[in-house]
């Protein structure tokens, strides 16, 4: 009987089991298979061998702080190698080579104790003497993404705490400097005086997860290898590799499993998603603009880059060329979903009239459906890249139905960034990312220097709002400030913001991908941060 008993009650909790590993199954099969696959996939700390991402470009320069290319795709190749003392995940700020720091009010100083574990490629340990070092090389040696002028000094404490002293209040310290500025290794670039010049294995020594294997310019492709001694944990990728392909081609490249990454049209992103694919979509903090040579005749008066202005359709400019994949542009440069946003300012809905008599008061006349002055036809030349020809034809008609003949030629995307700095150009479509991170991003896109900037200077209280913005640590203190700079900015008009495009990217789920906040280092809006490569 007791036998009998205990071959029932087995046979019950069996049945029992059986019944909620059904129950298991049905409610699981009932989820999308998208989400299974991550589920899967995230949550496995098995290591991958090789992660390939495709980039239409390819070529992004040499991954050192000196040798990648100015825009984003470039820093992130090199934030692979080469680490910041904090970093950012999807949520905030993290630790990095700095395990803690703190801002110290009365010192107007930064407090950083760094990591022991850190080391560089080379084996050799990291300590604060290269904090320091970076700091005074990147003085006499301008880095292009960090502004050091707010840096008075650098105070080592000992081999693993150091203070960094302001000149003045600096609000996004944190973000644009400590969370951007790659540490460089003091035992190696201390001999180096032409840092642009500095390429080779030496020149890619770091303390960051990957190490470069192999660099093909023309080819377009990168290789790293996983660094296992990584203080913060070995990646979970042993290889990553960048490839060349085209937009074109890419979503049928990733749906193949050649790549795991790609960008992929805003209109494939419900086909890849339904081919058990992930999607993410990117914040809109990258805009398209078109730039005004406002150095010379006729750009430099400023009722004539308005005319302009009025006399484009943005909204569709958007339906047209993107088929209504992006949000029209803001003349105050921010997109909507920017914590510093302004709404208020002046809007330009399309007004071709409103155009006509913005030129005609410049002293044009119309004459055979073309403005004159002074005997001669008004004719511009409007530079693209092959990505943006569309564009280009949709804003030469708009312009030429007003009275403006144009000429649009288009250039290799590089040699167009070239000519834009160069000021060999009259109009020119050019954009950039950033625009969801610091407010900051204005003053480097305004009166900065480099290639995605307007540099404009011609407004002095402009000029003077965006200097004074940066030194109001007090939130709502500085917001009113950044308001007011988008209210003259889109006043003053150097140029015109025509659209934030709808950016999407499917990848194959294995590693979890996310949208950076604020972008990664100074705010570049891409899903390819490397701490989802290395993060369990």
């Amino acid at each position: 009987m007791k036998w009998f008993k205990k071959q029932f009650y087995k046979k019950k909790i069996a049945f029992i089991i059986s019944i909620m590993l059904i129950m298991v199954l049905i409610f699981t099969g009932c989820s999308s298979t998208t989400q299974t696959k991550q589920a899967q996939d995230v949550n496995s700390s098995t290591k991958i061998d090789t992660y390939t991402i495709a980039d239409p470009t390819g070529d992004w320069g040499y991954p050192t702080p000196y040798s990648h290319y100015q825009r984003g795709p470039g820093y992130v190749r090199m934030s692979f190698i080469f680490d910041t003392l904090v970093w950012k995940d999807e949520k905030g700020y993290i630790p990095a080579l700095a395990k803690k720091w703190e801002y110290i009010e009365g010192e107007n100083a930064y407090y950083f104790e760094l990591n022991e574990k850190a080391k560089w490629h080379d084996g050799q340990k990291f300590t604060a003497r290269d904090v320091a070092f970076t700091f005074d090389y990147t003085r006499e040696h301008p880095y292009a993404w960090v502004d050091t002028t707010k840096i008075d000094r650098v105070e080592i404490i000992d081999d693993y705490k150091v203070k960094i002293y302001l000149r003045e209040k600096y609000a996004p310290f944190l973000n644009n400097v400590a969370g951007t500025m790659p540490i460089i290794p003091e035992h190696i670039w201390k001999q180096v005086e032409k840092p642009e010049e500095f390429q080779g294995p030496e020149a890619v020594i770091g303390t960051g997860p990957f190490k470069l294997a192999d660099y093909n310019k023309e080819q377009g492709t990168y290789l790293y290898e996983a660094n296992r001694d990584y203080y913060l944990g070995s990646p979970r990728v042993e290889k990553l590799k960048f490839v060349k392909v085209s937009n074109e081609m890419a979503a049928a490249a990733l749906e193949r499993g050649e790549v795991n990454f790609a960008q992929i049209p805003p209109e494939l992103k419900d086909e890849v998603a339904n081919k058990g694919l992930s999607v993410i979509e990117a914040q809109s903090d990258w805009a398209l603009k078109l730039l005004f040579n406002h150095q010379k005749e006729p750009f430099s008066a400023r009722e004539f880059r308005q005319a302009l202005a009025y006399a484009i359709d943005r909204e569709q400019l958007v339906n047209t060329t993107r088929r209504g994949y992006a949000l029209a542009g803001k003349p105050g440069l921010l997109p909507p979903d920017s914590e510093w946003y302004n709404p208020n300012v002046k809007k330009y809905d399309y007004n071709p009239e409103k155009a006509k008599e913005l030129l005609s008061g410049l002293g044009y006349e119309l004459k055979n459906g073309y403005f004159v002055k002074n005997g001669q036809e008004l004719t511009l030349e409007l530079l693209c890249s092959p990505d943006y020809e569309r564009d280009g034809q949709f804003i030469k008609q708009q312009l030429e139905k007003v009275g403006i003949k144009v000429n649009l030629k288009s250039l290799e995307a590089k040699t167009l960034d070239s000519m834009v700095q160069d000021w060999k150009f009259d109009m020119a479509l050019s954009g950039h990312g950033g625009l969801g991170g610091d407010a900051e991003i204005l003053n480097k896109v305004i009166i900065g220097k480099g290639v995605t900037s307007t540099r404009y200077t011609e407004s002095k209280i402009l000029t003077g709002l965006l200097k004074e913005q940066v030194a109001f640590m007090n939130p709502d203190e500085r917001k009113a400030k950044v308001e007011k700079i988008q209210e003259l900015y889109a006043e003053e008009m150097p140029a015109l913001t025509l659209y934030y495009p709808d950016r999407y990217y499917g990848y194959d789920g294995k590693i979890r991908l996310f949208n950076t906040k604020k972008g990664i280092g100074f705010g570049v809006p891409l899903p390819l941060n490397k701490w989802a490569f290395v993060r369990q």
